[in-house]
């Protein structure tokens, strides 16, 4: 028998369900299971059987196995994390709970800050003091580390947080304080600021570094059952796993700072989004990914997802680089009920995958607003998620009339149509978020609408944000898992020095690029990546003198001079006026961190389709009347997987695929292109 050639496999796990996507000899292939929210490596196994027996393939053909993960997420969210100490410097013992001087709400005095990360009774200090450039003003006490060893034998943690004052300028006491406690015993995963985040801010620093501990042993053993079960059905592929800035890493990396995967999931998404879209022509665009549990969106300029260092996780401002995305409780499976005045409501709670929205006969009580695309006709109970799952649509309008209709005084219809309202203004105040919030007009975006509910929203927000182009990609129900097909290799590292720019060496900063360069070639190296494949992008965190946050500017390439910086400096000011309105350039300037991201380039996937051997009138399935707006259209309902390239057809339509269904209202016009991605011009913009 002949074997086969190697394939690429990505695993995205969801609130509802585990999507699988597979390359092979150019063959794209999707596949979607429940999710197992308790055990969610039974979910993925489940899924790459399943995809097996569809597809005849052999799990030790499998060169590439990329996952985009939720555990860490999750965890966060739960609170669910390890047992963990944390270790600081004489008097900052309480920087976790004292935080930012902001309160949840202003004019809430009851208002509570978050848990936090480390109990009091838990968080430790040792006597010693270096300043703000990294000098020893009091050399660590032997005595206080041996005391604190002492204390963590007893305490009954799994992992320990190292957080000292200045850690960023001078590591020395960190490494030292970390030998101290191993050397008397203490057994414990471990935690240092100067290796999670060597930046300033001492709350953000301590928090990251606490969470990133209390992750540890929660990611290690969800990394390890996963690898022993692929193990066991034959995959012989190391695991590599998607962080929050939309690069992959290999599995020990995640291991070991797991707080770089609390946007993992999401960030695949964005990923996949950008290289459909940058194969559909456009190269700026809003995401939008809707699964059944939320909804995620972002902005890409230029070809590139816009990366922040401010986003909140849950209630927990997490400061390393990740995509910037605004994610709300707005999903497939958002659960619709009636506050205490009678007015309808959606989400944030979820049906999510157990027991799901009631159409999945699954025991769901509640209606969702998959429940309402059902009872308005845009999905159909005989082709949903391709017959797999029991539709009971009379048990949907059953619910849907106890529940709310009857206390609202409405028809039916009129209700699920208000929970499409409903759903669809959250989700226009999450994209004007990301775009006009942050300066940017959305009529000159494209929106890529994906996940499985995405398709089914995205042409009415487009119409309501006046945004020319919606793109629905092929497989827009398996995005992010694509996306993890499609992603590059990438490893960041910084370093805080807080500095005037106009006194900084510039040699001094070129031999810190150097040494980040060289860490980061090792690291590529060790991924099994060639020379060529590797790229460094360098870049400076600037702020005018007195400000509290920064903005980063690309540095060029080459040595650095005080030319060199002086146009580093003119991009700020330029920067400063786009992002804020206004620049002073007569203003000094302050260098706050040097960032270098390490790239290893994958090479590109063809991810098109090949020729599609049919007729519109082949793929038309029938017609059905479907409500538009609180109107009954005869719309005309498309098979997806027979829609030739590059036809085009008109609105009313549905296009019904194998894991999401897309709805285009009347007026609109659609063009099938060569990948088999749909391309919706949107009216009266």
């Amino acid at each position: 028998m002949t074997k086969q050639t190697a394939l690429r496999v990505g695993v995205d796990i969801g609130g509802t369900f585990t999507d699988i996507v597979t390359i092979q000899d150019g063959t794209l292939s999707v596949t979607k299971t429940s999710s197992t929210p308790l055990a969610p490596e039974k979910g993925v196994i489940t899924g790459l059987k399943k995809a097996r027996e569809r597809d005849g393939f052999s799990f030790d053909t499998i060169s590439f196995f990329g996952h985009g993960t939720t555990v860490a997420t999750n965890a966060i969210l739960e609170e669910e994390w390890a047992e963990t100490a944390l270790v600081t410097t004489a008097g900052f013992r309480d920087a976790l709970e004292i935080g930012r001087q902001a309160r949840p709400d202003i004019y809430d005095f009851q208002a509570e800050k978050p848990v936090p990360i480390v109990e009091r009774d838990r968080r430790f200090e040792v006597l010693e003091r270096l300043d703000e450039r990294g000098n020893v003003l009091i050399p660590l006490n032997e005595h206080s580390v041996h005391s604190v060893a002492e204390q963590l034998q007893t305490a009954r943690i799994d992992s320990v947080a190292i957080c000292l004052l200045f850690a960023f300028e001078n590591d020395a006491h960190e490494q030292q304080v970390c030998d101290r406690l191993r050397d008397a015993g203490v057994e414990a995963s471990w935690s240092l600021s100067s290796e999670v985040l060597p930046e300033i801010r001492e709350y953000e620093r301590t928090l990251i570094t606490a969470m990133n501990a209390a992750l540890k042993p929660v990611m290690d053993q969800y990394i390890g059952n996963l690898e022993t079960e692929t193990t066991a059905i034959g995959i012989e592929t190391d695991l590599k796993i998607m962080q929050s800035n939309g690069g992959i890493i290999d599995a020990s990396a995640a291991r070991n700072q797991p707080v770089n995967t609390l946007l993992s999931g999401p960030a695949a998404g964005v990923q996949g989004a950008t290289t459909i879209a940058d194969r559909c022509g456009f190269s700026d665009v809003i995401t939008m990914d809707m699964g059944g549990t939320s909804c995620d969106v972002s902005l890409v300029e230029g070809g590139d997802p816009l990366i922040t260092t401010d986003v909140t996780v849950g209630e927990y401002p997490v400061s390393i680089p990740m995509i910037d995305i605004h994610t709300i409780g707005a999903g497939g499976g958002s659960i619709a009920w009636l506050d205490a005045g009678g007015a309808l409501r959606v989400g944030p709670q979820s049906a999510s995958a157990d027991p799901g929205p009631i159409c999945y006969g699954r025991g769901g009580t509640r209606a969702t607003v998959t429940d309402a695309q059902l009872l308005l006709g845009r999905l159909h109970p005989d082709n949903f998620l391709s017959g797999e799952l029991p539709v009971e649509t009379d048990e949907v309008a059953h619910i849907v009339e106890r529940d709310l209709a009857e206390p609202m005084g409405q028809s039916i219809e009129e209700v699920a149509q208000g929970i499409l309202d409903v759903a669809n203004a959250t989700m226009q105040r999450a994209l004007r978020v990301v775009s006009v919030e942050r300066g940017h007009d959305p009529r000159e975006f494209a929106l890529v609408a994906f996940g499985g509910a995405g398709p089914l929203h995205a042409c009415k927000l487009a119409r309501e944000l006046d945004i020319p182009r919606v793109i629905i990609p092929r497989t827009a129900g398996v995005l992010s898992a694509l996306g993890l097909l499609t992603s590059d290799v990438l490893y960041d590292y910084s370093t805080s020095r807080v500095r005037r720019l106009t006194t900084v060496d510039p040699t001094a900063l070129q031999e810190t690029f150097e040494e980040f360069e060289a860490a980061g070639f090792d690291r590529l190296t060790q991924e099994a990546l060639a020379e060529d494949q590797m790229r460094f992008e360098r870049a400076l965190d600037l702020r005018y003198l007195g400000q509290s946050f920064e903005l980063s500017v690309p540095v060029p390439d080459g040595s650095l001079d005080d030319e060199s910086l002086a146009s580093v400096a003119e991009q700020f000011h330029e920067q400063h006026r786009q992002r804020y309105g206004h620049a002073y350039p007569e203003e000094p300037i302050e260098l706050v961190t040097l960032r270098l991201r390490a790239r290893g380039l994958v090479d590109s996937l063809d991810l098109a389709g090949g020729s599609v051997d049919s007729t519109l009138d082949d793929a038309r399935r029938d017609t059905r009347k479907v409500i538009y707006g609180g109107k009954p259209h005869e719309t005309s309902v498309y098979d997806q997987s027979l829609l030739p390239f590059e036809c085009t057809f008109e609105g009313p339509a549905i296009v019904e695929g194998v894991e999401s269904t897309a709805v285009i209202p009347p007026d609109h016009h659609v063009s099938v292109d060569t990948d088999g991605n749909l391309l919706v011009e949107v009216p009266d913009v």
